[in-house]
């Protein structure tokens, strides 16, 4: 009898954990979904091994958020429409990676940067100076990968610098921007027309990302449909500058929980 009991009490714990393990795995299909911040491509808005969760129902279903691919419809049913100045995860068009950029471009719209200034629809997005952003030039997150810097060459251990700016959008949204140089391939560019159903975006680190500015030849990221769309990241929930999270030194508290612009 005491075996009997053992046994069911095993099986009790079993179905425990694989329904705990499908409401978790339908939660975060349906509703968040976590990320890490790889790259340089955000800062100073993001930075390398910030953690947070995208609100994948900022903007309604994808074909990518249904669940174990049972939903009866397919493509992108928008429970509301993506703002200028959102910071978006989607995937990439030609690689299906997951990305995260500002967007900057919406459908319709005309896109095009020259010396280094975004212009939207014919008219300058104004940027007011806002002092320089500073870190050390060291291998940075899991990806050990090294920063740009606008006073190069750097050696490893001193201080690496850019420009920053805050940058204000059509609308009055303002956001964080850096910049090393104005004569970047990615600072003077062809007017962009976004299409119908797609989008435009950005990195706020403006000579360190690749994004919807280079096609996808070039491994930039060209115009993103809205089926692409993931959700939208309002909040860094965790970070640590350190390759791996458990490197408690590294953590970076006064990020946690911090809203994101």
């Amino acid at each position: 009898m005491a075996k009997q009991k053992a046994d069911g009490g095993i099986v009790e714990t079993i179905k425990t954990v694989f329904w705990a393990l499908i409401i978790a795995g339908v939660f975060r299909t349906l509703f968040f979904q976590p990320f890490w911040i790889p790259s340089e491509s955000m800062k100073d808005t993001l930075l390398v091994g910030d953690f947070l969760f995208v609100n994948k129902m900022a903007y309604g279903y994808s074909q990518y958020s249904c669940p174990f691919g049972l939903c009866p419809f397919s493509g992108r049913i928008l429970a509301s429409e993506p703002e200028r100045g959102d910071v978006v995860v989607f995937r990439h068009p030609g690689t299906g990676e997951d990305y995260i950029k500002r967007l900057i471009g919406l459908p319709g719209d005309t896109v095009q940067m020259q010396d280094g200034l975004l212009y939207i629809n014919g008219e300058v997005a104004p940027q007011e100076p806002a002092g320089i952003f500073e870190e050390v030039m060291e291998p940075q997150g899991p990806q050990r990968s090294i920063p740009g810097c606008a006073n190069a060459p750097v050696p490893m251990g001193a201080t690496c610098q850019k420009s920053r700016a805050i940058e204000t959008l059509p609308g009055g949204r303002s956001h964080s921007v850096l910049n090393i140089t104005d004569s970047y391939i990615t600072d003077n560019t062809p007017v962009f027309t976004v299409p119908e159903g797609n989008y435009f975006f950005m990195g706020d680190n403006r000579d360190n990302s690749a994004d919807s500015r280079l096609p996808q030849i070039n491994r930039g990221v060209g115009y993103v449909p809205a089926e692409y769309l993931i959700g939208r990241a309002d909040r860094v929930i965790f970070s640590s500058a350190g390759s791996r999270m458990w490197q408690f030194w590294t953590w970076r508290s006064d990020r946690f929980f911090k809203a994101i612009e």
